[in-house]
């Protein structure tokens, strides 16, 4: 059993990357709030309970401002504390600028962009009065270098590093550290529907030509969340894709 047992929220831990990320901080022994919009799978709670830390769900949308408040409430109240908070949880409505309706950039803004400003602003109030937490924002490589079919996308991800380094700047004062990460193009359900032909041409933009692997994005969270000096930073998961002077 670790000594210094964390109580952890991962908004979008169903599937993907947030699913590994869950796997990873259970796996450490802390204690894990599951989220998504649908419930949580028996197969995903069964792996997770062999772990030391207790694990905990609560179903709802991030995008309700109401129910973003109650997931941190509920796990504060559960488990004392909110020691890290990873906001993973996200959509791609993907067409051609031309051709995408209000509702699809809507509804990828205010998941992926107000959803991490929603569990935010709400953890924080818990975070000040600990002097202590650690939260790590889910953004893309495409939020840096944007994407065709995406211009949604890579807005909503383009603000959430905007969104990191203003609040890593306000909540440092007390201790409280705020990063995100950028992956690159990852394997999972996202990059499974895409042709061959389609993959062919994004291995030749990643210098280590391969996807990368959840897990690999999930461990560099876990690292991040036992980093006391690292704040406001954008760390790139993406096999060398975007290499920042």
């Amino acid at each position: 059993m670790i000594e210094n047992i964390k109580t952890v929220i991962v908004t979008g831990s169903s599937r993907g990357i947030g699913r590994a990320i869950a796997y990873a901080f259970a796996n450490a022994g802390h204690n894990v709030v599951l989220n998504g919009r649908k419930e949580i799978s028996e197969e995903q709670l069964s792996e997770l309970s062999h772990f030391g830390g207790e694990i905990h769900t609560c179903i709802g949308d991030i995008s309700d401002p109401d129910f973003a408040s109650r997931l941190i409430k509920e796990t504060k109240d559960k488990f004392g504390s909110v020691d890290v908070l990873v906001n993973n949880a996200g959509i791609t409505r993907d067409n051609l600028l031309l051709r995408m309706t209000e509702e699809e950039f809507d509804q990828t803004i205010d998941i992926n962009l107000k959803g991490t400003f929603y569990t935010t602003k709400a953890a924080s109030k818990y975070m000040l009065k600990q002097k202590s937490g650690c939260i790590i924002n889910l953004a893309s490589v495409v939020g840096q270098v944007g994407n065709a079919g995406q211009a949604n996308y890579a807005a909503s991800k383009a603000g959430i590093i905007g969104f990191t380094k203003s609040v890593a700047r306000e909540l440092a004062p007390r201790g409280i550290t705020v990063n995100a990460i950028a992956p690159g193009f990852v394997d999972s359900d996202m990059t499974d529907v895409l042709s061959d032909k389609v993959k062919e041409t994004i291995l030749t933009q990643i210098p280590l030509k391969r996807l990368g692997q959840p897990e690999e994005v999930a461990e560099t969270a876990l690292f991040l969340s036992n980093q006391k000096y690292i704040t406001g930073q954008v760390i790139n998961v993406d096999g060398g894709m975007v290499m920042n002077g």
